[in-house]
């Protein structure tokens, strides 16, 4: 049975970005580097590319995964179409799901349309959409508990100019204050970051924007290791009970591990966005022709 659980717990403002950097752009040398980590060990078959053997879904049902989207509303609409012709060539077969795994704002240039388009396919599909440290950053700006400047460093600066804000708003000592982006952010775009979930489980796989804590058990996780856990997540190679389908940390190409599948390539600056197809047969990457 699927499980969707809200985001509950303390939230640490000193993780919101992981490790500060050193300025406004660093972020960006950082995605850089890490993108040269990913590998990716498929074989091609028809729309898809196969890795080793992973569990089905549940029956009757056909999962759809999105990784990162990072204000690449153009990504976004092409994974869309490609699903939407994906169940149309399934002819109904089973129902579908679709799984989003947070970030959906800052670092791209257009992170108004895409909660303009998320706030749409949730009333039109049947959507699992999971909250990101992004947009943590995001809501906490708007609740006076992070300046600005704080938010810049992890792509907060780009989500504003999506919004009408000019740069020479953005250069003001103080920034940007929180109540002119509160009147700008239509309330279906609030109403859909703050319904986002902590995580979700369908059969034998737990779908999270960041990761776990090894050897904790799923109730007892922080909302802080779900939306920005890193190397004590990334660095185990033990059973976590479960496949983990996660995003967080950019790869060159969605990484498949014995434990875990990493599908955050980096779409803001690669304009790959993964899409992961999980069904009958296993999981395998939803090739997008586009791309």
């Amino acid at each position: 049975m699927a499980t969707e659980t809200p985001v509950a717990g303390r939230i640490n403002q000193a993780r919101l970005g992981g490790r500060r950097s050193a300025g406004p752009r660093a972020w960006l040398e950082t995605a850089r580097r890490n993108l040269s980590v990913g590998r990716l060990n498929t074989c091609r078959r028809g729309n898809f590319e196969t890795p080793d053997s992973y569990p089905p879904s549940p029956e009757g049902v056909t999962l759809y995964v999105i990784g990162d989207i990072h204000g690449r509303a153009d990504c976004l609409l092409r994974a869309h179409a490609r699903i939407d012709s994906d169940r149309r060539s399934a002819q109904g077969a089973s129902t579908a799901t679709e799984i989003y795994l947070g970030d959906y704002v800052d670092r791209g240039p257009n992170s108004k349309a895409v909660l303009e388009l998320m706030a749409a396919r949730v009333r039109e599909r049947r959507v699992v959409a999971l909250r990101g440290n992004h947009e943590t950053a995001m809501e906490s700006f708007l609740a006076g508990r992070l300046p600005f400047a704080a938010w810049r460093r992890i792509g907060g600066a780009e989500t504003l100019l999506s919004y009408g804000f000019s740069t020479l708003d953005l250069r003001r000592a103080e920034g940007p204050h929180r109540e002119e982006f509160a009147e700008r952010l239509p309330e279906d775009h609030r109403r859909f970051v703050a319904s986002l979930s902590a995580f979700h489980q369908a059969g034998d796989y737990v779908f999270v924007h960041a990761g776990l804590r090894p050897s904790v058990a799923l109730e007892n996780q922080e909302i802080d290791d779900f939306t920005g856990i890193r190397a004590a997540f990334l660095k185990h190679e033990g059973d976590f009970g479960f496949i983990v389908v996660h995003g967080h940390t950019p790869v060159e190409r969605a990484d498949f591990r014995p434990n875990r599948i990493n599908l955050d390539t980096g779409a803001f600056i690669t304009n790959r966005l993964s899409v992961l197809h999980i069904d009958a047969t296993g999981a395998a990457l939803l090739a997008l022709e586009t791309q």
